[in-house]
This record gives structure tokens, C-alpha cells and sequence, in this order.
């Protein structure tokens, strides 16, 4: 019974040792060895939805900074731009060689592929002879344009081709009243210049001070068209901007010179104490299209005399001298001013003077029957247009009359 129980178990024995060569048919050789670690297999069959959301992970981090990414490389490019568009701006603001073209939608030298920002700017007294001038110019050149005028003196005919433009807009008020607007500029022109109607509106002042505190609160740039008549009878010959002139604070016409003058102190208080960008034009006698005949001065007085056929009124001997400047050129001078860096004030005018007497003799050649009628004192007790400062060029080359 021990050897057959001892035959039993070595024929188990040889039945459990593997042999090296295995039949093709023994059920280990249809398993594959594991090419991975058990850990990534198991992720890779039990897990897959895990990685569908790692996917959409990444892929969502990538669109998200991609638009980034190209704003910074587009703001490296408009850096360079924008070196380049400062260069020219110095070069074209340098004191030898200033030029300015704002016709057409153009500010100076612009590089291509950069366009003019449209501005919108307010003019007070844009209905009257000066302010609708300077409407058409910034309405031309592609500005959108808001009219405030109570037309005391101005006139709906001087804008009424501008109605149907979509970037004009007429609002009648009074600028002694408060206006609240989104502008980035204000031109103010609002201010009866003519002895016949400045003594009855307070523009100068209350007008004045309303705009200013217009442009504070929007942080709009303000322009303030001044007069020459702030150097009262002067006895510096030419004026310089420096002179503070010799005036008499109780005449006839004092209301209107010492406005002016209440005026730019205004504005340069507003322009030190609250940081209000400021340009101050001192303006000197001004004609062409859209005057008033009935004004009072001497060039629309000598063209309404001529037109009626009444005797020319000359005051003294006629040898008075005066600067006439058109006034497409003293447009050309605010608008310069206003884009320049310069605060002012300024004298905006012609270089060139005429006598009284040269002046009527040129209305002469456009009438069929000329005579004088000579007066041997003034109207008033200061004269209304002093010289003009003739280095006015110099001060401030807006390359106006002569150019």
C-alpha cells in the first residue's frame, strides 16, 4: 500500500511541474504580457470619463487666453505706433516749423491707417458771423457740432444748410442760464461785440462763468474768444499779449472792455484752481460774408453807407490805422489755437493796417457815388480797434493771412 501511495504522488507531482515547452494550445498562451503599470490601465478602461473633463479643461484654458495673448501682441505693435505718431506730433508742434491742416477730417500729419477721432464741441454763439463760420469748419472736417445761441444777435439764416446734417444740433438757450452737455470741447463765442447790443446782455461774465464750470465738470478743453479792446486807448504801440493796456473802468463802452477782461481772469482762475484746459483769443476787427450791416463798426458802417448810397461817416482826420482780418483766417486761428498747447491769450489778427481813409476808398471802387463826411471827435473816448501787435507771427505762428 506505501509504494502505490508513493506512485500516486509522484505521478501528481510530475503532473504539476511546468515543462518549458507548453503546448499552443494551453490556455497561458492566449494571455498578452501588460505593456502599462496596472494603475494607468486601470485609469485608462475605468476612468475615462475623468480625462473627457481634463480635455475640456485644457481646452477651455487655451480659448480663454488666447484673446489675451493677441491683445499683447497688438499692444506691443501700437506701442511702436504710437512712438511713431509722437515723434510726429513733436516734430510738428516744434517752435521752427508749425503747420497745421484741419480741413477734410485732418489734424497735422497723421500716419496711415490711423484715423481722426470725431470730437463733439459746443458753440456758443455759433449762430452769429464768426460762429457760423467756425461751425462749417468743424462741421467739414467730420466733428459732430451743438449750436447754443439765443439769436440776440445771431441770425437761423447763417446755419439754416446745416439742418439736415445729422452731426448738427441747434439748441436755443441762453448761456447766462445753465446747460449741462457731454462735450469735448467749447468753443465761446456768445457775446454781443457791437456797441448797439452789449450793453443789455451779460454774456461776458455769467456766460462765461456757466461754460467754464461746463468744461470742468465734463473736463472738456475751453476756448474764449476775447477782444482786442482789453488794451483800452493804448499807449504802447504795437501791443504786445504782455501789455495790461490803458483803460478807463467808467466809460461809455467800459461794460464790454472790462467783461473781456472779467472774462479771461475767469478763465485763467479755472484754468490754475481747477485744471480746466483754457485757450484765450484775443481778436481783432474781423469782415466777410454773414456780417451785420447795423453793428456799429466802421467796416460794416462804411459798407451799409455805401450800400444805401449815404455819405461815408470817417472819425478825425481819417488817419487812424487798424487791422482787418477776413474771417475764414480767423477761424483758421481759433481752430489752430484750440489744438495747441498753448493757453494764451493771444492777438488773432491781420499784421496789415489801413487807414480809415484807405479803408473808404476801397468801398469806393464798389460804389457809384463816393463823398466823406468828416467828424472832428469820436463816438466814444477810446478807440475801438488798438494796432495789432506786429510780431504776432512770432508769438504764435497760426500762419494765418499772409500764408
Amino acid at each position: 500500500m506505501k509504494q502505490l501511495h508513493k506512485q500516486m504522488s509522484s505521478k501528481r507531482d510530475e503532473e504539476t511541474i511546468p515543462t518549458s515547452q507548453s503546448s499552443p494550445y494551453s490556455p497561458k498562451a492566449l494571455k498578452h504580457p501588460r505593456s502599462l503599470p496596472r494603475s494607468l490601465h486601470y485609469l485608462f478602461r475605468e476612468q475615462r470619463l475623468l480625462f473627457i473633463l481634463v480635455g475640456i479643461l485644457i481646452g477651455s484654458t487655451f480659448f480663454i487666453l488666447q484673446p489675451s495673448l493677441s491683445r499683447l501682441g497688438a499692444a506691443e505693435s501700437t506701442s511702436l505706433i504710437t512712438r511713431s505718431v509722437s515723434s510726429n506730433v513733436v516734430d510738428t508742434y516744434s517752435p521752427s516749423r508749425m503747420s497745421f491742416n484741419y480741413g477734410g477730417g485732418k489734424t497735422g500729419r497723421v500716419p496711415v491707417g490711423i484715423g481722426r477721432r470725431r470730437l463733439r464741441i459746443v458753440v456758443t454763439g455759433g449762430a452769429g458771423f464768426v460762429g457760423s463760420h467756425l461751425v462749417d469748419k468743424l462741421i467739414g472736417r467730420g466733428d459732430e457740432v451743438i449750436v447754443i445761441d439765443n439769436f440776440f444777435t445771431g441770425r437761423k439764416e447763417n446755419l439754416v444748410h446745416l439742418f439736415s446734417n445729422p452731426r448738427f444740433e441747434l439748441i436755443r438757450h441762453d448761456v447766462v442760464e445753465p446747460i449741462l452737455l457731454e462735450v469735448d470741447q467749447i468753443y465761446h463765442l456768445a457775446c454781443p461785440a457791437s456797441p448797439v447790443h452789449y450793453k443789455y446782455n451779460p454774456t461776458n461774465v455769467m456766460g462765461t462763468l456757466n461754460m467754464l464750470g461746463l468744461a470742468k465738470r465734463v473736463g472738456a478743453r475751453f476756448l474764449l474768444t476775447s477782444t482786442s479792446e482789453v488794451y483800452g486807448d493804448p499807449l504802447e504801440h504795437p501791443q504786445k499779449e504782455t501789455y495790461w493796456g490803458n483803460v478807463n473802468p467808467i466809460g461809455e463802452r467800459s461794460c464790454y472792455d472790462e467783461g473781456k477782461r472779467t472774462a479771461e481772469t475767469l478763465a485763467m482762475d479755472y484754468h490754475r484752481g481747477a485744471g480746466v484746459e483754457v485757450r484765450i483769443a484775443r481778436i481783432f476787427n474781423t469782415y466777410g460774408p454773414r456780417m451785420c450791416l447795423d453793428d456799429g463798426r466802421v467796416v460794416s458802417n462804411f459798407v451799409a453807407q455805401t450800400i444805401r448810397k449815404q455819405p461815408m461817416t470817417v472819425y478825425g482826420d481819417g488817419k487812424q490805422t487798424r487791422s482787418f482780418q477776413y474771417v475764414s483766417d480767423l477761424v483758421e486761428g481759433l481752430v489752430a489755437l484750440m489744438e495747441n498747447d498753448h493757453v494764451g491769450p493771444f492777438n488773432l489778427g491781420n499784421p496789415g493796417e489801413f487807414t480809415m481813409l484807405e479803408l473808404a476808398e476801397v468801398c469806393f471802387t464798389f460804389a457809384s457815388s463816393f463823398f466823406l463826411s468828416h467828424k472832428s471827435e469820436f463816438q466814444f473816448d477810446s478807440v475801438y480797434m488798438p494796432n495789432l501787435h506786429q510780431d504776432l507771427k512770432c508769438s504764435f505762428e497760426l500762419r494765418m493771412g499772409s500764408s
